[in-house]
């Protein structure tokens, strides 16, 4: 059977699958002591105050914007190089996503840009950390400071990545996580906001568990309900393969970066692939390693280049279509193809590789090979793999 290599896959070892099977043998499943002690680890190791668990980077999205009060009429400024759940949560609050341009080297929000798209009705500045590139948060909190205006920075992608010495998750006034399999830790399922309001974090709390607030005075079982929440709740299965993934977080971390330099290197001298960045003030997480090809030049379509790298092996995938080329955002807010053009330019180049922790020096060597051999073919199309 021909060798095959995701872009991206978890790592559950032995001792995670022992910690949920102690959690399956016990008391509680849901909502028990697990919950509260991954939520008090991962804000520790991210210097937070407060965090809360939910059952999907999305819904984590869902909570930081309704804790934020976003409702029908309100504007958040965003990227539109990001996964859907970005601009879908905040469009099932009622809120309009107001897409700025992102900057060509690190391909998060260019926040050169973000003054210019502020309005009367704008509430909110959600930024994203692009493969796990910290955004120029310094720059952005000026902004947002200026203006009277939140900052909800979604780093499904960045946990352990670090902006001028300062951790991701310690530094927006919310910050969502996410946990599914490909990220850095997964708990199969499942998000976490980060903050340190205190009003926000006891908001969520209310929210994930259907907006049910419990008074006691009035009888044991006796609840209220002031505004209705959601079903958000994380279980403690989950939470346990949490724990037990975090301790591992270093070292998953040390991997990932080990991998993208050792791609960097391999790849720098061969002309028409533009490799990511990773800028001075940033320590980057390495979610995925997206490269370009300068299609203009080698007059190849990146389907072709993307089909000849999936025959090599390679489970390679593109992140992301940019939501304004989206049919949905395009009827209901106005958005065409044009508006943002390095986004565009971006997405017409991208490819991007395998990168996970448990990957052996022969699987990086393998992706390197591939690489080179179609790129050789490309830059020379009559040429034959040896």
């Amino acid at each position: 059977m021909k060798k095959f290599l995701p872009y991206g896959h978890q790592c559950v070892e032995k001792d995670d699958i022992k910690a949920v099977v102690e959690v399956l043998k016990g008391d509680w499943l849901t909502q028990g002591p697990k919950v509260a002690e991954f939520e008090k680890k991962v804000a520790q190791y991210c210097g937070v105050e407060y965090a809360v668990a939910v059952s999907s980077g999305t819904a984590a999205l869902s909570a930081a914007y309704l804790a934020a009060a976003l409702s029908a009429g309100d504007e958040v400024i965003t990227t539109p190089l990001t996964f859907a759940a970005t601009s879908n949560a905040l469009v099932h609050c009622g809120g309009a996503p107001v897409f700025v341009d992102v900057e060509e080297e690190t391909l998060n929000i260019n926040p050169e840009l973000i003054e210019k798209a502020i309005t009367k009705k704008t509430k909110a500045i959600a930024v994203v950390d692009f493969a796990g590139h910290p955004c120029d948060l310094d720059k952005i909190k000026a902004i947002a400071k200026k203006h009277k205006l939140l900052i909800i920075e979604d780093a499904a992608h960045s946990l352990g990545a670090m902006y001028k010495d300062r951790m991701v998750g310690s530094m927006a006034d919310l910050t969502t996580l996410s946990f599914h399999p490909v990220k850095l830790i997964t708990t199969g399922e499942g998000g976490m906001v980060l903050t340190s309001r205190k009003d926000f974090y006891e908001k969520m709390l209310v929210m994930r568990h259907h907006g049910i607030v419990k008074k006691p005075a009035k009888g044991l079982w006796y609840y209220e309900i002031e505004t209705p929440g959601h079903n958000f709740r994380l279980t403690d299965i989950q939470c346990a393969l949490g724990i037990s993934q975090l301790k591992k977080i270093y070292r998953f971390l040390t991997r990932r970066r080990q991998i993208a330099k050792k791609y960097q290197t391999a790849f720098s001298g061969l002309n028409e692939i533009i490799l990511p960045t990773e800028k001075p003030y940033a320590k980057s997480a390495w979610h995925i390693f997206p490269i370009q090809f300068n299609l203009e030049k080698l007059k190849i379509r990146r389907k072709e280049i993307f089909e000849k790298l999936r025959e090599q092996g390679l489970g390679v995938q593109v992140h992301y279509v940019p939501l304004h080329l989206q049919p949905f955002y395009q009827k209901k807010f106005g958005y065409k193809k044009g508006d943002f053009p390095v986004a565009e330019t971006y997405y017409e180049r991208a490819i991007t590789l395998p990168l996970f922790p448990q990957m052996t020096a022969l699987d990086i060597q393998f992706v390197i090979k591939a690489v080179k051999a179609v790129y050789a073919e490309i830059i020379n199309p009559n040429s034959r793999r040896k």
